[in-house]
């Protein structure tokens, strides 16, 4: 198994660290990157596709942020355990809301409400 990043289309319309991390996200979502997988260097990643190292820098941030990938420092970046770090990201954010909501004073029928109306306008529903 092995990263499949096909070049990168600047026509595509989405920047080019969001086409990395979107295909690095969804290779690990599918499995085809195993957890535990050792991606390539910043560099090296650069290279291959022709971008700058900045680049590719972001979007490692970006999945690391999501809970896709960890660096482990010296010893390189691999594919997260899933629902690992973004579980815990998620669960951390939604305690949040719910301590919100509840000073705000909403009730639980009316939060549940904006949550759902959020998720369906981030996922393109109606």
């Amino acid at each position: 198994m092995s990263l499949k990043i096909d070049i990168i289309d600047s026509t595509e319309g989405g920047a080019p660290y969001e086409q990395v991390r979107a295909r690095i996200a969804e290779q690990a979502r599918s499995g085809a990157l195993p957890v535990g997988y050792r991606l390539p260097t910043v560099r090296g990643l650069a290279e291959t596709l022709g971008l700058a190292a900045n680049t590719v820098a972001k979007a490692y941030r970006a999945l690391e942020a999501d809970g896709v990938i960890e660096t482990r420092g010296r010893n390189g970046t691999y594919v997260a355990a899933a629902g690992s770090a973004a579980e815990r990201t998620a669960a951390s954010a939604a305690q949040e809301y719910a301590e919100r909501v509840r000073r705000l004073g909403l009730g639980e029928d009316e939060a549940l409400a904006a949550v759902r109306d959020a998720l369906r306008a981030a996922y393109g529903e109606r």
